[in-house]
Order: structure tokens, then C-alpha cells, then sequence
């Protein structure tokens, strides 16, 4: 009788039982905690720390210590930085020097991880350790190396082109004497000399990753493509380039980030922060937070502005792969 005066919806709750909501498994998260602590005190925390003085008027290293008071000025700091015509100069030298550095270092990069993938085992193994030798070599120590090959007086360069017949050097470069010759003093030439510098020490990255991608495109592909007439240059662009496309965005992404921030080997060539037609957002905040009289306040704001182009940067490339998985 109790089945025949049930309500429906009682009759419905026996014939459907409750959905029991899904175990979530916090193992994984748990595991990822102590990654992310370090992460915030090693990043977050000083990240945080410098877009909280960029918003203050610090000029002196009392203030840092905390001996005195932080004068809150909200964005003036920024708006002083935007309004100047130096700043624009600068961002100028930085995009100019990166597209530039980006762009030999990724092409240098990728013949060099092409010709390693055509080489033997043996002579690959080799050409490779040659390579990484560049990667490997501490970025003070590489420019210190390079400022000797260009220094005026007993620079390897210098000796060179004393070497050359007066002739030939009188009519191509109009002098004889190299010995006393400023390499670093012409900012074309301070560019020329520091992107050489970058680029030698980048392009071994770029050549070992690019490598790795090319032993992950199957070989049949190529030699179906040879067995249809097409050419090296036809089979890297119809082939291989479309397969390591993103290995190539996050490369560039990487290039970019390590290129805008170039500080070690540009303070080296420079000698300081004397050379103030040639500095870009790196050196520039350095000079302005450290150079006296300190102003730690804008040497800050600088550097979020160089923080906020780099994230700038990396969503758009975010961007681009999500519209690319979507298509």
C-alpha cells in the first residue's frame, strides 16, 4: 500500500540516489607547495618589494634600511620616466638591439642545430661540446674575453688590422694605425661589438633545442618530400619548420625575455654606466637607482616598466598558441 500512496517525488528520489560529488585528489597540490614557496620568496616577494617602491620617493640607503620614513608620491615616479625624451631614447636602443639579437641568434642558432643533425655521431658529439662551450662559459668571464680581443691597444682585432698592408687599410678604412682606435666609443659600433657578444653566447641554446626538435620529426616525412623533388629550403619550410613551430615561438619568447634584460654584458663593454647613449632599460634603471645621487624610487619604476613589456610579450605569445590549439 505504501508504494501506491507514495508522492512522485519521493518515488523519484528511490529510483535516482544522490550524486556523489567527485574526490579531489589534493596529493598533487600538496606536492607543489614547497615549489611555490620558494617561488615566492625567491620572485613574488622581491617582485613585490620593487613595484612597492617604485610608488615612494627613496633617495637614500637609510630609507632601505628603515631608519627612515618611505615618502608615498603614488606615480610620479612613472609619469617623470614617460615624459622623458631619454626614456624613449632608450626603449628605442632596447627594441632596436633585441629584434636585432633575436633574429641572428635564432637564424644561427637553427643552421647550427640543422648542420648537428646531419653530422656522424662523432663528429656531432664534438661540433656539440665545442658549442656548449660558449653556454657554459659565465657571461662576466665571456665579455671580459671579448673586451681584451677588441681593447685599442693589445687587442687581438687591434693587432689584426695593424696587420693589414697600408694600402688596402689606407683606401677601405682611411688610417694605417689601429693602435689607440676606440672600439667601444661610436655607439654603432658599441652595438655592433655587444650583439656580437650576446649572440655568441645565446646561439648554443637556441642550436641544442633546435636540435632537439629535429629528432622528433619522423625521417619519412623528409624523404617523401625528397622523393617528390623538393629542395633543403623547400623541405625546411614545407616540412620541418611547420612540425617545430612551437618550439620555435617558445625560443623566441626566451630570446626576447633574455635580450631586453641584457645587463652583465653591456655594464662590462661600457665600463659603467658612463655611456649613457648606449643604454637600454637595464642599465638604465642600474644607473638611476645606483649612480649619485641614488634615486632607488625610479631606478624601481624603471624596472616594472621593463617587467610589464616582458609580460606583454609573453601573453601575446600565450595567446597566439591557445588561438593556434583552437584552430
Amino acid at each position: 500500500m505504501s508504494t501506491l500512496t507514495d508522492t512522485p517525488k519521493a518515488a523519484a528520489g528511490r529510483e535516482k540516489p544522490a550524486r556523489r560529488r567527485p574526490r579531489v585528489d589534493r596529493l598533487p597540490y600538496l606536492l607543489l607547495l614547497p615549489c611555490l614557496a620558494i617561488i615566492a620568496v625567491l620572485l613574488l616577494w622581491p617582485l613585490g618589494q620593487v613595484v612597492w617602491m617604485s610608488f615612494h620617493r627613496l633617495n637614500n640607503v637609510r630609507q632601505l634600511r628603515g631608519d627612515r620614513e618611505w615618502p608615498w608620491i603614488g606615480l610620479e615616479n612613472y609619469v617623470q620616466i614617460l615624459s622623458d625624451p631619454f626614456f624613449r631614447t632608450v626603449l628605442r636602443n632596447t627594441v632596436l638591439f633585441a629584434v636585432a639579437n633575436v633574429a641572428l641568434t635564432m637564424i644561427l642558432g637553427t643552421l647550427v642545430g640543422l648542420l648537428l643533425n646531419r653530422l656522424g655521431k662523432r663528429m656531432a658529439t664534438f661540433v656539440g661540446s665545442c658549442v656548449m662551450l660558449a653556454w657554459a662559459t659565465p657571461a662576466l668571464t665571456g665579455t671580459i674575453v671579448w673586451k681584451w680581443i677588441f681593447d685599442d691597444t693589445s687587442g687581438l682585432v687591434t693587432w689584426l688590422f695593424n696587420a693589414l698592408p697600408d694600402g688596402l687599410s689606407q683606401a677601405l678604412f682611411g688610417r694605417t694605425d689601429w693602435t689607440g682606435y676606440g672600439w667601444f666609443n661610436s655607439p654603432l659600433l658599441f652595438f655592433a661589438i655587444l650583439t656580437l657578444v650576446v649572440v655568441w653566447h645565446s646561439f648554443p641554446f637556441i642550436a641544442v633545442s633546435v636540435l632537439a626538435g629535429l629528432k622528433s620529426v619522423p625521417s619519412e616525412l623528409h624523404e617523401a618530400a625528397r622523393v617528390d623533388g623538393a629542395g633543403p629550403w623547400r623541405v625546411f619550410w614545407k616540412v620541418t619548420f611547420p612540425l617545430l613551430r612551437p618550439v620555435f615561438g617558445i625560443l623566441i619568447v626566451l630570446s626576447t625575455i633574455w635580450d631586453f634584460k641584457v645587463f652583465t654584458q653591456q655594464f662590462v663593454l661600457a665600463g659603467g654606466t658612463q655611456d649613457r647613449p648606449t643604454f637600454m632599460l637595464s642599465i638604465y634603471s642600474y644607473a638611476e637607482a645606483f649612480s649619485p645621487p641614488p634615486k632607488y624610487g625610479l631606478g624601481a619604476a624603471i624596472a616594472v616598466i621593463l617587467t610589464l613589456i616582458l609580460l606583454v610579450v609573453t601573453g601575446l605569445y600565450v595567446r597566439m598558441v591557445l588561438k593556434q590549439e583552437e584552430e
